[in-house]
C-alpha cells in the first residue's frame, strides 16, 4: 500500500511539473510574441519612416549619381505608394511611383482612374511596371526624370527642392498641388539630409548596395541585382 502511494505521489509531482512547464512555454511564446511585434520595440513606430529607412541610402546614392534631389524622389515615392503599403508597391512588383508599362517584360495589370479631359473620373484596368525590388524602381524612375520634359527638376536647373517640386507639378501629375504635398513631406521627415553625399559612405570604388545593406564593389551589386532578378 504504502508503495503505491509513494508511485501516485511521484506520478502526481510528474503532471504537476508538465502543467506547470506547459504554462510557463505558453507565457514565454505569448511574451515573445507580444514584444516583437509591439511597436516600442520596433526601430521605427511611423510606418513612413520605416519605408524612409528602406529607400533613404539607395535614392541619397542615385540621386547624387543622376543631378537629381533624393529628397524629392523619397516624397514622390511616399506620395505614390503609400509609404510602400499600396498593392502596386508591394512584393512581387515593388512599383514606388505607379509607372506605366513593362519592366523586363514584367507587368502587374491595376485598376486605376482616369479623367476623360472634362472632370470626369472613370476606371480602367491598366499595366504597371513590375520590378524585382525598390532598387529597380529607384533607377526606373531616374530614367523617366532624365527625359527632357523633366528638365526643370534637375538639381544643375535649380537652386532647392523646392524648385524641382514645382517643376514636377502638371509635367509629371495634374495634381496642382503636387508640389504643396511634396514640399510637406520632405519639411515633416527631414529628407534634404538625403540630398548630400553621405558621412557615412563607402570606400573609394564601392557601391551602396540595398539588397545587404552596406557598401560593396559595383560587381557584387550587379551579381545581387542580377540575383534578385531570377524571379522575373
Amino acid at each position: 500500500m504504502k508503495k503505491l502511494l509513494n508511485k501516485s505521489k511521484i506520478i502526481g509531482s510528474l503532471v504537476a511539473l508538465v502543467a506547470v512547464g506547459t504554462v510557463a512555454a505558453a507565457m514565454s511564446e505569448h511574451i515573445g510574441k507580444v514584444g516583437a511585434n509591439d511597436e516600442g520595440y520596433s526601430q521605427y513606430s511611423d510606418p513612413t519612416e520605416t519605408f524612409i529607412s528602406q529607400i533613404g541610402e539607395s535614392a541619397r546614392q542615385i540621386g547624387q549619381e543622376n543631378d537629381l534631389y533624393a529628397s524629392v524622389m523619397i516624397a514622390q515615392a511616399i506620395l505614390e505608394s503609400g509609404a510602400g503599403q499600396s498593392g502596386l508597391s508591394s512584393y512581387p512588383h515593388y512599383n514606388l511611383f505607379g509607372i506605366k508599362g513593362s519592366y523586363a517584360g514584367q507587368s502587374a495589370y491595376m485598376q486605376t482612374w482616369e479623367d476623360d479631359g472634362y472632370g470626369n473620373a472613370y476606371t480602367i484596368n491598366d499595366a504597371f511596371r513590375s520590378y524585382p525590388s525598390y532598387y529597380e524602381s529607384l533607377l526606373d524612375y531616374v530614367a523617366v526624370l532624365k527625359q527632357g520634359h523633366f528638365a526643370g527638376a534637375w538639381k544643375s536647373n535649380t537652386t532647392s527642392y523646392q524648385d524641382a517640386t514645382a517643376a514636377l507639378t502638371g509635367v509629371y501629375a495634374t495634381d496642382t498641388s503636387y508640389y504643396a504635398k511634396l514640399n510637406n513631406i520632405i519639411e515633416t521627415y527631414n529628407l534634404t539630409q538625403y540630398d548630400v553625399p553621405s558621412v557615412q559612405g563607402g570606400y573609394e570604388g564601392t557601391v551602396y548596395n540595398p539588397y545587404r545593406q552596406q557598401f560593396t564593389s559595383q560587381e557584387i551589386l550587379n551579381l545581387d541585382i542580377a540575383w534578385a532578378s531570377r524571379f522575373q
